[in-house]
């Protein structure tokens, strides 16, 4: 059963059912899987609605917001008038479409739900994060406005490469502190046995040696 299908409207269920369609939406690398997502979540939030259940709704908007997302940062690896595809983008296609449009064809994606979807992952992640996950979820139609145009970055007089890397390294650690903010610690450390508490040690000291490699140096 996939995460989507598992979210129904028992609220109990709802966060644990919606972290899996993160993770599983953030790995996704077939396009026509991402329309699924998103076709899925969109009728989802369409009963919500009916049924007036707003926080379903809310989770409903999220995941179709970042299933298009995903779609659109997938379709991004192809040309828009031509070339050959990524290297990541191979493993979706059985033979490799000539152009953007090719690979939205083959997976029933229109013209307009193709600008749409480059456009929502033209959105900067940190904007859409905070926006997506805010009490007020932003429509699909106005994250798409705002990425109609590629916001100018500011390198900070940077080159692009040492820029990419910075906020690629600065993006690890951002990750890693949300994935452990979901954790309670006195939930689950009472689970732990002998070998993992030492495993975990182990690695709780290789990082604090590179974290204080880190410290000292910044």
């Amino acid at each position: 059963m996939s995460a989507l299908a598992a979210i129904d409207t028992s609220a109990a269920r709802l966060p644990a059912a919606y972290e899996a369609a993160v993770t599983a939406l953030a790995n996704c690398a077939s396009i026509d899987e991402c329309k699924d997502w998103a076709d899925k979540a969109e009728a989802l939030a369409s009963y919500a609605k009916q049924a007036d259940d707003d926080t379903l709704r809310k989770q409903a908007d999220r995941i179709q917001a970042r299933a298009i997302r995903r779609c659109g940062e997938l379709l991004r690896q192809f040309e828009s008038k031509g070339g050959r595809p990524s290297e990541t983008s191979k493993a979706d296609l059985t033979s490799f479409p000539a152009s953007q449009r090719d690979a939205a064809k083959r997976a029933g994606i229109s013209v307009h739900q193709q600008r749409t979807a480059v456009r929502v992952a033209n959105v900067p992640r940190d904007d859409f994060e905070r926006q997506v996950e805010s009490e007020s979820p932003p429509t699909v139609t106005a994250l798409a406005k705002q990425g109609t145009k590629r916001q100018a970055v500011d390198l900070k007089g940077r080159n692009p490469d040492d820029f990419n890397k910075a906020l690629h390294f600065k993006g690890m650690f951002q990750d890693y502190s949300r994935e452990l903010a979901k954790w309670s610690l006195p939930d689950i450390l009472p689970r732990l046995i002998d070998s993992e508490r030492e495993a975990i040690r182990q690695l709780i000291t290789q990082l604090d040696a590179v974290h204080d490699a880190i410290m000292t140096r910044i």
